[in-house]
């Protein structure tokens, strides 16, 4: 693993806190870091990674057509790829672009954005990391977005404690606490791409063409990130405006096998993860990764292992296999 995060740090992250943004319930905003926001702290750089610290309150936040992530106070969610994405309050609200609410910040000062109808109140401090060179292949395999818990794990003490000195530093208009709180963020990305690897590690090889081909790292990226998605080829090539069998093959080519075998694989990887790992009902771990029932998981969970994901849990948990 720490290979893998090597190709990371090789890339020289540097960000910064760029909004203080308080919102009442019910709202609902839509958002991207853009260049504008990178330019009071570096030059615009190549690649943006977009992350938010909830300070106070909760709030939902969506990329796409993804289940929405929910984050609460102390926790920080990071967009490895800059997706555009919506925050709200809660579901089914109408966004407005955040760009035409932010106020802009004094000489050296944060952008604030106060807005909503007046009810229970988040905050959320909103900053990026960036690079001026070539993208590590292992963006790509990264999910849409990862969350990571102040108080969760051993690196609590100095997750909390370090946001907290910033935080009062920040209120208190000290100038360096955008400085302190971006160089957390850069160590809280690692954090949080640390605790995915450890439970989705991806393969030499996949690794090595995600590097190599950064379609072929996007469609790894995509799949994923949206693993319980009902993906076909089909659906990877238009997203890469290729055509299915250039897709295919240049996919099969740097992966070693076709994108559903691929896709399947990691399914069954995901699954096994959940059983060993946690006592959820089979048909939950099978809805999570993308099988529509508890039989059809059951039965191609059979063909793969030998035996159904049940006697494969119990026998696992009790050392057989």
């Amino acid at each position: 693993m720490d290979e893998l995060l090597d190709t990371l740090r090789a890339m020289r992250l540097s960000g910064g806190i760029f909004l203080d943004a308080e919102f009442t319930a019910p709202w609902c905003v839509s958002a991207q870091v853009g260049p504008e926001d990178c330019s009071p702290f570096t030059a615009e750089p190549r690649h943006i990674i977009a992350y938010h610290y909830v300070t106070e309150g909760r709030c939902l936040l969506k990329v796409d057509d993804q289940n929405p992530v929910e984050v609460e106070r102390g926790e920080i969610v990071v967009l490895p790829r800059n997706d555009h994405h919506v925050i709200a309050s809660a579901t089914r609200l109408r966004p407005i672009s955040a760009d035409h609410l932010i106020n802009a910040a004094p000489e050296g000062g944060l952008a604030k954005i106060s807005y909503g109808g007046g009810g229970d109140r988040t905050s959320i401090l909103c900053g990026f990391l960036g690079s001026d060179l070539p993208q590590s292949g292992l963006i790509g395999l990264l999910p849409s977005v990862l969350k990571i818990d102040a108080a969760d794990g051993a690196s609590e003490d100095w997750i909390k404690g370090t946001f907290q000195f910033a935080a009062r530093e920040l209120a208190a208009g000290q100038a360096n606490s955008p400085l302190i709180l971006a160089k957390l963020a850069e160590l809280l990305f690692m954090e949080a791409v640390r605790r995915y690897l450890t439970t989705h590690p991806p393969s030499v090889n996949t690794l090595a063409a995600g590097t190599h081909d950064p379609l072929v790292g996007r469609a790894l990226g995509l799949l994923h990130g949206q693993i319980a998605r009902r993906w076909t080829t089909d659906d990877l090539a238009r997203e890469l405006a290729l055509s299915r069998s250039a897709f295919a093959e240049r996919f099969t080519r740097a992966v070693g096998e076709p994108p559903m075998r691929y896709l399947a694989r990691q399914r069954f990887e995901q699954a096994s993860l959940q059983l060993r790992g946690s006592a959820d009902p089979i048909a939950r771990i099978a809805y999570s990764v993308g099988y529509e029932s508890e039989e059809a998981f059951n039965r191609a969970f059979r063909r793969e292992y030998g035996v159904p994901p049940a006697t494969w849990r119990q026998a696992h948990t009790t050392g057989r296999i």
